[in-house]
């Protein structure tokens, strides 16, 4: 005859999920000490982390309940096989400790009702909870993408997710949609993280997950960001590289600049323009500057008189 997980719970076969999770509570912190002494402490602690395992689990569950130790280890028989999604053989990975670390969250289920020095803390006449070490899953980190507009402006965005929420009775679960507002600050720039404190799936043993977005710039049709300054490229004929020209600029807030350039144009020559950048986040009433860079764009053909002219204009 197989093993009665419910047995080894001591538990009937219509318990609920709460129920499972505080007979195994109560047993393993029964065992866990125990199993180091002796082979048969050991075994026992085994047996209940299988059946915790087993019990705890709605698929393992319905299969075991319905075609017993049998069914749940050796594979649905093929009669039955269209009726269930899961037919492969369980078997249990064989670390109680594993299960327990799992569920308490830490090896030593007592250690938070003590502090670092060693002297034993004001339990409140709660006895103990079994709630065990409590620890923070690692950061969650999602990429944010704003366009220049967005970083220039500012503005609000809102995110929805999904998380993981502790029901009223602090065993079950549920997962549930929550909106994050992020208030886009003008001038922030690329790398720059919004930290939602413990906004990650709730859990019995856990502190939920920080939820951090990391601010990525998207390409723009005509700006180029770097820090607090931007940079545009003019493509200009070679005529008005060396006679000199006006240059027109549409900036993010919608102006339209007119730069005069009164020098000769070369391949290395930039200008600024000072305060036409990105606002400063320390302070949006400053700005970077605006740095327009040249592209030169030559004559793929040219007449025998045109090259005269232009000997005699330039040799001279």
């Amino acid at each position: 005859m197989g093993c009665d997980y419910y047995v080894v719970l001591d538990i009937n076969r219509n318990a609920q999920d709460a129920e499972i999770k505080k007979a195994y509570r109560k047993l393993a912190l029964k065992t866990h000490w125990l199993n180091a002494q002796d082979s048969k402490s050991a075994e026992r602690f085994k047996q209940i982390a299988e059946a915790y395992d087993v019990l705890s689990d709605p698929v393992k569950r319905a299969i075991y309940d319905k075609f017993g130790e049998e069914g749940l280890k050796g594979g649905i028989p093929p009669e039955y096989s269209s009726q269930v999604t899961w037919t492969k053989g369980y078997v249990f990975h064989g670390d109680a400790n594993r299960v327990f670390h799992e569920f308490f969250g830490g090896d030593n289920p007592y250690s938070e009702f003590f502090d670092p020095a060693g002297m034993d803390v004001n339990l409140n006449f709660g006895g103990l909870r079994g709630r065990g070490i409590k620890k923070q899953d690692p950061p969650i980190e999602r990429d944010l993408y704003l366009s220049l507009e967005d970083l220039f402006f500012g503005c609000t965005k809102k995110i929805k997710i999904s998380r993981r929420v502790m029901n009223e009775d602090r065993f079950t679960s549920t997962i549930k949609d929550k909106i994050l507002t992020i208030d886009v600050q003008p001038g922030w720039r690329q790398g720059t993280r919004i930290t939602f404190e413990k906004e990650g799936d709730q859990g019995p043993n856990i502190i939920p997950a920080d939820i951090i977005f990391i601010v990525k710039e998207k390409l723009h049709p005509r700006f180029r960001r770097e820090d607090d300054n931007l940079f545009f490229v003019s493509s200009i004929p070679l005529g008005k590289a060396l006679t000199c020209c006006t240059v027109e600029v549409k900036t993010l807030d919608d102006r339209l600049l007119n730069i005069p350039i009164n020098d000769i144009i070369h391949p290395k020559y930039f200008k600024k323009v000072p305060g036409e950048g990105m606002p400063l986040a320390s302070d949006p009433t400053k700005k970077g500057d605006l740095f327009i860079l040249f592209d030169i764009q030559f004559p793929t053909h040219l007449t025998p008189t045109k090259k005269q002219l232009l000997k005699q204009a330039l040799l001279t």
